[in-house]
């Protein structure tokens, strides 16, 4: 095409040669018009695909169609067999500038003005940011170290058909905590190293000295869970160590099915919104595909392991002979308590598939700041208060809205409208959305 075009260039100059002598003018802008034309058919014919060239669309975890394509997808599989898949996780670069004294936690706000929607809410995770350290480590450490002597079993535990999967998640942790935190943690030819509180863990010996989850949730913020398929194609919660959860306990839930944890919580719209979803993500789920999501609650005291505003954690039954029964709930707590014993509970959740045992990793870290605290920052009193406004009946019921309602909104109103006076922010506030969620 470029040949054929250029001869006809070539014979249209000769044809008008002998005007361009005679008329020099005429010279200038036929060499302006030629090389005009030149530019224009090398631009047209050098021209890259655009279709090519455009961004891909965010992938939405939440829809199988929209995953990318996996090389560790596995093939079809019977129901409670998993075949070991050849995965390694990267390996994770330093956390940049992090230090245990002065890194603060990150600002999770996992909220948006309404209305509410009830979804599985994930997001891909980046490996680098499987877990996350910060300066209330130490805090955390030590009331985990406590729960652990205090309640044993009631908070750690592993079948034995999952003791495999739980050794596979602690090597997992020893591995990657030294590359991600290494001013903090040591690798050891048998395990690792804790520089601040001067531990040292062996992970080789066997028997292990105690239960794998608990060594495990030693070592990090968060509480753990493994769910893992059985031949009837349920996921059943068989190793945890839950001991900052607030709301509910791992020995309710122990040995229990992936629905009937959420049915026995009064999930809000479990089975009609998010069941089917759920089980064909667990069973889809790979390896190399780890996924992030937050949820947020109101709580009415001010204690991280358990809020003991909706009753004991171990109230017991005086008609059975003393036996445990279940937590009496938001039912029990106090109404419309003073703004200062609300706190903003949230939770920062990863899930993973172990590709040696085929167990699909829960991490759990739970942020817990005073609602005073948090309403001081732009925009959040307002967004945080349309939210909560944008709950229906059973999300609220679920969060226990009509137990601190009228107190929070109020309170978040007028830290809007002090916000708004000052020119933090529209009166709107729903350009922050964006930060989500931050």
């Amino acid at each position: 095409m470029a040949s054929d075009i250029s001869t006809r260039l070539s014979t249209l100059y000769w044809q008008c040669k002998e005007v361009l002598i005679i008329q020099p003018k005429f010279l200038l802008y036929g060499l302006f018009f030629s090389s005009c034309l030149v530019w224009v058919i090398i631009r047209v014919l050098t021209r890259p695909n655009q279709r090519q060239l455009r961004r891909p669309n965010s992938p939405d975890p939440e829809k199988p169609s929209s995953r990318r394509a996996s090389t560790f997808k596995a093939p079809e599989r019977e129901p409670g067999v998993w075949n070991p898949v050849d995965f390694k996780r990267p390996k994770a670069e330093p956390y940049p500038d992090w230090d245990v004294h002065r890194s603060e936690p990150l600002p999770y706000r996992p909220f948006r003005h309404g209305p509410y929607h009830i979804t599985m809410g994930l997001r891909t995770m980046q490996w680098d940011e499987w877990i996350e350290l910060d300066n209330q480590y130490l805090r955390y450490h030590e009331d985990k170290k406590r729960r652990i002597a205090e309640r044993g079993e009631k908070c750690c535990r592993t079948a034995p058909e999952a003791y495999d999967g739980a050794v596979e998640l602690l090597k997992e942790l020893c591995s990657y905590l030294p590359q991600r935190y290494p001013s903090l943690f040591r690798s050891t030819p048998t395990g690792i190293h804790n520089f601040l509180t001067n531990e040292t863990f062996d992970i080789t010996t066997r028997p292990l000295p105690e239960d794998p989850m608990a060594t495990a949730g030693r070592l990090i913020q968060d509480d753990l869970a493994i769910m893992f398929e059985r031949p009837d194609g349920q996921y059943y919660l068989l190793a945890g160590c839950i001991l900052l959860a607030g709301f509910w306990r791992l020995s309710d839930k122990f040995g229990m099915p992936l629905s009937e944890i959420h049915t026995s919580g009064d999930v809000p719209g479990f089975k009609s919104k998010l069941e089917k979803g759920m089980m064909n993500f667990f069973r889809r789920i790979q390896p190399g595909q780890p996924v992030l999501r937050n949820n947020y609650f109101i709580q009415v005291d001010d204690n991280l392991a358990w809020s003991h505003s909706i009753g004991s954690e171990d109230p017991v039954s005086s008609t059975d002979g003393g036996t445990a029964k279940q937590a009496e709930g938001w039912s029990s707590a106090e109404k419309n308590k003073a703004i200062e014993h609300h706190y903003f509970r949230s939770e920062r959740q990863s899930l993973r598939r172990l590709p040696r045992s085929g167990g699909v990793v829960f991490t759990i870290r739970t942020y817990f700041e005073p609602i005073t605290q948090v309403a001081e920052e732009p925009g959040v009193p307002g967004r945080l208060a349309s939210a909560v406004r944008s709950w229906g009946d059973d999300v609220s019921r679920y969060k226990g809205r009509e137990r601190y309602g009228e107190v929070l909104l109020e309170f978040l109103d007028g830290k809007a409208k002090e916000q708004v006076e000052r020119g933090t922010v529209k009166e709107d506030g729903e350009e922050l959305d964006s930060k989500y969620p931050f």
